[in-house]
């Protein structure tokens, strides 16, 4: 229900798994939805994994407005739909490297991301980073096809890292596999765990996200500058258009999107959630609302606007 003293202002909806529906696109309710709380003086922020360039292969011509914020790259960049950027977080190049080192049994699993958008919301070839291609192909074959022109093979793959600072690393396998990649850099105290939010501890390096997806036995655990997560990176946005957390309804499916559902005053977890994260919503008294296609975000927007 919502808390008439503090009305919804701002809606954080999740991308893949969430207002994405399973043929990937935006379904029409959900879409309505979305600009039925544009239109009532609603922001509707869109807060995801991807980078800015392959979140907009979605987002372009649905008629969001180009002020809107995109959450990107599990919150290290936030730009409009216009391609402003309003904030970007880079990682220390020699914690990168020493991340590579660190995950040496997992380089071949390993993507590294720079940001490279231009004005246009396009990013270059080598924004995308990888030592090997073949173990990746076999993870993520589809999203290596996608994303063929802007991924560069540099091996090794440190040498990627003498001219530029990454935003995000990530690492891809299976979901037994990605487990014990996560176990291996929890190893350093420096490194804070999946679903943590990164506020909570300032001493860290490096903060995790992990997003999981069991049907497919895939699980991308990324690698992000301390401090960032789409939890933190919605608050500096709520606090920048002079709101409040309790004035935000956040919307998402899967483990990274934990920060910020715990952050946001009103919060809906998808039904098409993985199990487990499914009874640690039950366990903290969040709603888990409907599956992704059944336009569970426009469900859960409607009856926002209803009670408006």
């Amino acid at each position: 229900m919502q808390n008439k003293s503090h009305p919804v202002r701002m809606i954080a909806v999740d991308m893949d798994g969430t207002l994405l529906g399973p043929d990937g696109h935006v379904s029409p309710r959900n879409l309505k939805a979305v600009l039925q709380a544009e239109k009532a003086g609603i922001e509707v922020i869109v807060a995801t994994g991807r980078r800015h360039c392959y979140a907009m292969r979605q987002l372009r011509g649905l008629g969001l407005r180009e002020e809107n914020a995109v959450i990107s790259s599990n919150g290290t960049v936030t730009r409009t739909i216009g391609a402003k950027l309003l904030e970007r977080n880079l990682m220390q190049p020699h914690t990168a490297r020493w991340l590579c080192g660190h995950i040496d049994e997992f380089r071949n699993a390993l993507v590294i991301t720079f940001d490279m958008v231009g004005p246009d919301g396009e990013d270059a070839r080598g924004s995308l980073v990888v030592e090997h291609l073949e173990e990746l192909h076999g993870s993520i074959g589809k999203w290596m096809a996608a994303n063929e022109p802007y991924i560069e093979q540099v091996v090794p793959i440190e040498k990627a890292l003498e001219a530029e600072a990454p935003i995000q690393m990530m690492l891809c396998g299976t979901i037994e596999r990605m487990r014990r990649a996560e176990a291996r850099l929890l190893e350093h105290p420096g490194v804070s765990a999946v679903g943590v939010n990164p506020q909570e501890h300032t001493s860290a390096e490096i903060s995790l996200n992990r997003t999981e997806y069991p049907e497919r036995n895939l699980s991308i655990v990324d690698i992000l500058p301390a401090g960032c997560g789409k939890g933190s990176a919605l608050l500096r946005l709520a606090a920048s258009r002079g709101l409040k957390a309790e004035q935000i309804l956040a919307i998402g499916d899967n483990w990274n999107d934990v920060s910020m559902l715990e952050v946001a005053g009103q919060k809906v977890l998808m039904g098409n959630a993985p199990e487990d994260l499914k009874q640690t919503a039950l366990e903290r008294g969040w709603p888990v609302g409907r599956r992704h296609d059944e336009d569970g975000v426009a469900h859960a927007i409607e009856a926002v606007l209803a009670e408006a």
